[in-house]
């Protein structure tokens, strides 16, 4: 505000650097989850032949700016990284809670059933070997 005060709009339009500001955002992946992990942070550079801000306020300012995109750039790749493994976190909350809940009580249920069936074919079989080693009663003549 004071800069636009001390130069007008004009000054402040003028000190605006032609090139752009960049910010690179890295990404890994933690526990399956791809997120940001660092931000690489590139400031406007301002040629030679642009001018300079008109005032000390416009200068303050630029640099104050610059400050401001850094801090956000990694305000947000932070915030964006937590967000996303928390949701995965509770994701996997939810699984964990279904595999509890249905499909290791009936995967015990199945495997009872399965054992018990295994139990009796092998009685079935141990009476059938029984039978197959004792002497076979003749008929009489």
């Amino acid at each position: 505000m004071r800069g636009v005060l001390l130069g007008g709009e004009r000054a402040l339009a003028e000190a605006v650097p032609a090139d752009r500001a960049g910010v690179e955002v890295e990404w890994t992946a933690l526990m399956g989850v791809g997120h940001p992990s660092a931000v690489s942070w590139t400031a406007a550079v301002r040629s030679p032949a642009e001018r300079t801000p008109a005032n000390t306020a416009l200068a303050h300012a630029e640099a104050a700016y610059r400050a401001a995109v850094r801090a956000a750039a990694e305000h947000s790749a932070a915030r964006t990284a937590a967000e996303l493994i928390a949701a995965e976190a509770e994701t996997t909350r939810q699984r964990v809670r279904a595999l509890r809940r249905h499909w290791i009580p009936r995967l015990r249920r199945e495997l009872a059933a399965v054992e018990l069936a295994l139990e009796e074919a092998e009685h079935e079989e141990a009476v059938r070997r029984r039978w197959a080693a004792s002497p076979r009663r003749r008929p009489r003549e």
